[in-house]
C-alpha cells in the first residue's frame, strides 16, 4: 500500500474559463428587478467564489429560503443560457491536463457552482472525462471558503494536501483551499494580484501558459 499522493484540484469559473463577465450579466439580469447592479469589481468581492446559498442569505434576506433557492436557480439558468457555446479554455489549460494525464496525476475539480453548471462547462470545454471527481460545494454541509469541498477533493484520489496544488480566482476559493493545507496558484482573470496573494495564494498567473506557474507546477509534481 502506497501512502497519499499527488494532485491538480481547480475551480471552474474564472479558473478554467474565464466566465466571470457572463455570470455578472446573469446576476444583472434576475438582480436588477430588486434593485440590486453589480460591476465586475464589486461582483469579484461579494459574488464570486461565494455559494448561492450564502448569496441569497446576503443579497436575499427578505425573502424566505425557498425563493431565495429559487432565484437563485433563475440566475444560474441565466449564465447556462448566456455561456452556450461561448466556454473557451484558459491559454495553456489544455497542454497542462495533457501533461497531467502523461505524469499519471489525478485531478479534480472544486466548485461552488451547481452541479448542472458544473457539468456544462466541463462537457462545453470537453474535459469532463480528465477529473476523477467534481466536488460540488453545495451538495456538502459547507462549501468554500470552509476547507471540506478542498478535503473532499484531495479524499476522493487519495492525495496529500503538502503534495498537491490548486488553482483559483476567488478569495473564498484560495481561502478554502489553503485551509485544507493545499499551496494555491491565484488566477489573474478578474482579481489582481496583490488581492489573491492576501488572501493565501503562493504566486499568480495570467493563464497557465505562464513560465513562472509551469515551473511551479513541474517541481510540485516531480515531472
Amino acid at each position: 500500500m502506497t501512502g497519499p499522493g499527488r494532485a491538480l484540484l481547480f475551480d471552474i469559473d474564472g479558473t478554467l474559463a474565464d466566465t466571470d463577465a457572463l455570470h455578472v450579466e446573469a446576476f444583472n439580469q434576475i438582480f436588477a428587478p430588486r434593485g440590486l447592479a453589480f460591476s465586475r469589481a464589486r461582483a469579484a468581492k461579494e459574488l464570486m467564489g461565494f455559494s448561492n446559498a450564502s448569496i441569497g442569505e446576503r443579497f436575499l434576506a427578505d425573502e424566505p429560503l425557498e425563493r431565495q433557492a429559487e432565484i437563485m436557480s433563475e440566475k444560474e439558468a441565466a449564465f447556462r443560457r448566456l455561456a452556450s457555446g461561448k466556454i473557451q479554455p484558459l491559454a495553456g489549460l489544455m497542454a497542462l491536463l495533457d501533461r497531467a494525464d502523461q505524469a499519471g496525476i489525478p485531478m479534480v475539480a472544486v466548485t461552488n457552482a451547481p452541479r448542472v453548471n458544473a457539468d456544462m462547462m466541463l462537457s462545453g470545454l470537453g474535459i469532463m472525462h480528465r477529473f476523477k471527481a467534481v466536488v460540488i460545494g453545495d451538495e456538502l454541509a459547507h462549501g468554500k471558503p470552509h476547507p471540506m469541498a478542498y478535503l473532499e477533493g484531495l479524499g476522493a484520489v487519495n492525495a496529500a494536501p503538502n503534495l498537491s496544488l490548486a488553482f483559483e480566482d476567488s478569495r473564498s476559493g484560495i481561502q478554502s483551499a489553503t485551509a485544507a493545507g493545499i499551496a494555491t496558484i491565484g488566477m489573474r482573470t478578474t482579481l489582481a494580484h496583490a488581492d489573491l496573494v492576501a488572501a493565501g495564494a503562493v504566486m499568480t498567473a495570467p493563464n497557465f501558459e505562464d513560465v513562472e506557474l509551469l515551473a511551479r507546477v513541474r517541481t510540485a509534481m516531480k515531472w
